[in-house]
């Protein structure tokens, strides 16, 4: 993915959504950063148990700490829990 595909708050621009549309055949949408939208809980249960850490040796958010800013929570913790409230059962 090249620097101009990637958002700098986190994510994909939509340039970078078209471009892995063309190469993989995928339909990736933009984040969604309220509500309850069942993508959202689903984003909030895989990233919130994903490994690695939120700030890099420079003291700079990572790419997944951006991800979750993007679709609107704090930190892993806070998606985790948002994901356990609103997954259904």
């Amino acid at each position: 993915m090249r620097k101009e595909h990637k958002n700098p708050k986190g994510g994909l621009t939509a340039a970078g959504r078209a471009y892995f549309k063309r190469t993989e055949g995928s339909n990736l949408k933009p984040p969604v950063k309220g509500g309850l939208n069942p993508r959202r809980v689903s984003f909030a249960a895989r990233f919130g148990g994903m490994a690695g850490a939120m700030k890099d040796s420079k003291n700079r958010p990572t790419r997944l700490a951006l991800a979750l800013k993007r679709w609107g929570f704090r930190n892993k913790e806070s998606a985790r829990a948002f994901a356990a409230r609103h997954k259904k059962s």
